[in-house]
């Protein structure tokens, strides 16, 4: 890729993964597992709050910077990487590559996107 992701287009897996990850233990098959399950709940909240709250086109509420949006994308993504170690669900290989999945495409996105920030508008 010669251009690094801008604002706007980050909003397009930010947007698809906060739902992928809330349906994972379901679509992966480890429901069963809670303590997996409760951080892809807690994750996806965490990513859909950070989302809304963004200085960016897609914040309904425009108060996170996006370079501190992306700081916490990476937290996310690093954490998702460490997981199933951090956690002790390493030896459920469903939740283990699920969480280790979400965390490379987190990962990847949130260092492929370009840390520019919303124009601030004139006020008359």
């Amino acid at each position: 890729m010669d251009q690094p992701i801008s604002r706007r287009q980050h909003a397009i897996p930010e947007f698809t993964m906060i739902p992928s990850i809330a349906a994972a233990p379901a679509a992966f098959g480890f429901t069963h597992d809670k303590t997996a399950s409760t951080l892809c709940y807690v994750l996806s909240g965490t990513a859909l709050l950070s989302a809304l709250f963004t200085r960016a086109e897609w914040g309904a509420v425009k108060v996170i910077p996006y370079k501190t949006h992306l700081a916490l994308d990476a937290v996310s993504g690093l954490t998702a990487l460490a997981a199933p170690w951090l956690f002790g669900f390493a030896k459920n290989t469903r939740a283990r590559n699920a969480f280790l999945a979400m965390g490379a495409i987190a990962s990847i996105v949130t260092a492929l996107s370009r840390p520019e920030e919303m124009p601030k508008y004139r006020t008359r």
